[in-house]
């Protein structure tokens, strides 16, 4: 989705979609993932684990009846998720770590000025610079 308008079903690219899985158990299984290589995060698996919590985030929305949305410019930033809540377009950047810093998000931001967003990480709750800041296990209380 390049554009960000109301409403965002009427925008969205029907050849630009992202595909995520309702289970992220079976996920893990399907990759061969054993418990203790998630549990402790081990250090092969990085390259999996920025998927991994989007995954789960999308299923956190998805529970909570938000239809998810992702935005793409021209030039490859990219936003995790768009949601629409009480008439507001809301942005929210997904991060596997507590190393936060999203580029793409400040483009989104710059570009279409919304209310706020929302950045989900390994940090603590927080707000800065117009971001609400969620810990990834509080996804479900978007």
């Amino acid at each position: 989705m390049e554009q960000i308008k109301k409403p965002l079903e009427n925008y969205r690219d029907i050849d630009a979609f992202k595909i995520y899985v309702s289970d992220l158990g079976l996920l893990c299984a399907k990759k061969d993932l054993a418990a203790n290589d998630i549990l402790y995060m081990v250090e092969e698996i990085n390259d999996f684990k920025g998927g991994m919590a989007e995954n789960y985030v999308n299923v956190q929305l998805s529970i909570n009846s938000y239809y998810t949305y992702y935005w793409e410019s021209e030039r490859g930033a990219e936003v995790d998720f768009i949601i629409q809540r009480d008439g507001q377009l809301i942005p929210i950047e997904v991060k596997s770590a507590d190393n936060t810093r999203a580029k793409s998000l400040k483009v989104y931001m710059d570009t279409y000025k919304p209310a706020y967003a929302i950045k989900l990480s390994t940090k603590n709750f927080g707000f800065e610079d117009n971001k609400k800041i969620v810990p990834l296990y509080a996804a479900f209380c978007i």
